[in-house]
């Protein structure tokens, strides 16, 4: 079983993939981890702005759903997965043309919830004020094919979750999910 995770900053996605890891045997693939290794290389700080613009450049460069061909080929003979940083309608084409059972989990969350859990944890790049954290998420919402589109991303998921409540709530729902599945 391949499952596949977008949603936006801070809405509950590492930790829904770190729960089907840790108790359910799953593998964790990000597509950002690809970017990572990319900004490592280019001697740039991992941080939100400079991955953004590096999986704009590589999907301008290699096509849109770059990121998600180099995935399935880490992940493709494994018998279960979870793919993480989904953030282009072409990664998910990619993904459901070549993994059989992919099925998407959108992932989402009150704003004022994601802008909390974002300054709990401190990353770098997410943003000192709600406006400024507002102002990033419009960066993943464009309307170039090779460009983020979260909102897009989030519209084609077989499964859309509200996590805007406890992780409890959150273990509960994916435990649902699996039993549906």
């Amino acid at each position: 079983m391949f499952l596949g995770f977008t949603g936006p900053n801070a809405s509950g996605k590492g930790e829904a993939i770190r729960y089907l890891v840790e108790n359910k045997k799953f593998t964790a693939f990000s597509l950002s981890d690809v970017l990572r290794d990319e900004a490592k290389k280019r001697g740039l700080e991992p941080v939100r702005d400079n991955l953004i613009a590096i999986g704009n450049e590589l999907r301008a460069k290699e096509g849109p759903g770059v990121l998600a061909k180099l995935a399935v080929m880490k992940i493709i003979n494994m018998p279960q997965a979870v793919i993480d940083s989904i953030r282009n309608p072409y990664e998910i084409e990619e993904l459901r043309r070549s993994l059989k059972d992919f099925k998407l989990i959108g992932i989402n969350a009150d704003v004022k919830v994601r802008f909390e859990r974002a300054k709990k944890r401190g990353r770098q790049g997410d943003g000192e004020t709600l406006e400024e954290f507002v102002k990033k998420e419009e960066k993943e919402n464009s309307s170039d094919e090779k460009a983020q589109q979260l909102n897009k991303c989030l519209e084609m998921a077989d499964i859309k979750v509200d996590n805007s409540g406890e992780l409890f709530d959150l273990k509960k729902k994916l435990d649902k999910i699996l039993n549906d599945l």
